[in-house]
């Protein structure tokens, strides 16, 4: 590929996130806390680690554990390792652009957990990876995608028995969802799709996708449409188990209007019906997260929750950043004022659990499954951690993947946090084999 045409790609994609990003938190900014915790519950992401060994003459430092009650003991964060094929980056490299992560050069890359399936999508190469398998080294299989010069990943969602995979076209404005089989990597069907929607909801026999103006459910077996319902073109949304919440909002999530109402959408039948805000009250900010009968709507004021069934208004908390869901502990995550990470119950607003910011050290907390959170401390001598929340103290640190890096897709649904059980996946690489170049990168799973 000519460097114009890959310096062009490399464009959109990042508009494409920034946009994404802007789209999920615009407005949040000036209340977030100087030291923010990102958590990514339920989200795309991906976490970048760079090179795991201390700089020369450096000692290992456990930048997580400062607080009095800190009682870690070092261990591996590593379940298993699969070796990355391709080109892979790591660190900076002097004159050029770069995040300090192990990422491929010249591409992008994207991962998901679920259905007993590690995915990484990279270019247009997808892998799948058995997570049951006792070594971690067994790859299930690869399949490259058929697509136009230009086109490339951008999303990979795990589900149960299907993968579904985003591609954007090179222009930047058209998206179309590839759904493949997770047993043996066979493509099934395409389907069009917005360029910040996808796959909803998927399974063997269904596909629920978000398009351009609609929300189409399709039969994968003949690619027939089972129901459409049609809405406002870039509207922002959530879904929540077997429901879908869509902004009406004019000009959509890049506008400034405010939502005045969600179109709530069963994902399994496609019943639809409409969610108003209060009356001549619209819903405050951006919608952030739907969750166990909550709403969630984020501004620079703070976070204002209402009802999924009514409606009404159940609380507001403020300042606060809304950070994500702990699904089996069946709480809400925010950021309040002195930086403590606040779970709270969805319904009452009432804090439940609490993690105190000096906790997170130099860096922050990842995600959160089950009451263990996973964090991931920046700098040369970072570290990756778990930390109880009921024994409110970090329970092991681990020395073999320092410095840890990320970035996040907000997009809402997969992610290489997996939405049941504690796997994490990361990119590491253990050795260089010149400056900025990698080696030996790996695909890691840590357990929580």
């Amino acid at each position: 590929m000519r460097p114009g045409r890959a310096r062009a790609r490399r464009r959109v994609l990042r508009a494409v996130r920034a946009r994404r990003r802007f789209a999920r938190l615009a407005g949040l900014a000036r209340s977030r806390p100087a030291r923010r915790l990102l958590l990514a519950a339920g989200l795309l992401v991906l976490v970048l680690l760079p090179l795991p060994s201390a700089p020369p003459g450096g000692t290992q430092r456990q930048a997580s554990c400062q607080g009095r009650d800190c009682e870690a003991q070092a261990a591996s964060a590593k379940q298993w390792t699969v070796p990355l094929p391709g080109t892979w980056s790591a660190g900076t490299v002097t004159g050029s652009a770069g995040d300090g992560g192990t990422v491929p050069v010249g591409e992008q890359a994207y991962v998901a957990v679920g259905g007993g399936l590690a995915v990484l999508g990279t270019g247009l190469d997808v892998t799948g990876y058995a997570l049951d398998d006792g070594s971690g080294t067994a790859q299930r299989w690869q399949l490259t995608l058929d697509a136009p010069i230009g086109s490339a990943i951008v999303s990979v969602r795990a589900w149960p028995q299907v993968v579904t995979v985003g591609l954007l076209a090179a222009d930047g404005h058209s998206r179309t969802e590839v759904v493949i089989d997770s047993l043996t990597g066979a493509e099934l069907r395409r389907y069009p799709a917005a360029v910040f929607g996808g796959a909803v909801a998927a399974s063997a026999a269904t596909t629920v996708i978000i398009g351009p103006g609609r929300v189409t459910s399709y039969a994968n077996a003949t690619g027939r449409v089972r129901w459409r319902r049609t809405t406002a073109a870039g509207q922002s949304w959530q879904a929540d188990g077997q429901m879908l919440y869509v902004a009406e909002s004019p000009g959509g999530y890049l506008g400034s209007s405010s939502v005045t109402a969600l179109r709530v959408i069963n994902l399994t039948s496609g019943a639809e019906r409409m969610l108003g805000s209060p009356v001549g009250v619209p819903f405050p900010g951006s919608l952030a997260i739907a969750a166990d009968g909550a709403v969630l709507f984020a501004s620079a004021d703070g976070v204002t929750a209402y009802s999924e069934s009514t409606g009404g208004l159940l609380w507001a908390r403020r300042p606060a950043v809304p950070e994500g869901i702990d699904p089996a502990s069946h709480l809400i995550y925010l950021t309040v004022a002195d930086g403590t990470l606040a779970g709270v119950d969805p319904q009452s607003g009432k804090v439940r659990t609490s993690v105190p910011g000096s906790a997170s050290g130099s860096g922050g907390m990842y995600v959160v499954r089950d009451g263990v959170a996973l964090g991931l401390d920046g700098g040369a001598n970072g570290q990756a951690w778990k930390y109880g929340v009921a024994a409110g103290r970090v329970t092991w640190t681990s020395t073999a993947l320092p410095w840890p890096h990320f970035f996040s897709d907000l997009s809402g649904l997969g992610g290489s946090a997996a939405v049941s059980g504690g796997t994490v996946l990361i990119t590491a690489c253990p050795h260089l084999s010149s400056p900025g170049l990698c080696a030996d990168p790996e695909l890691v799973a840590v357990n929580l």
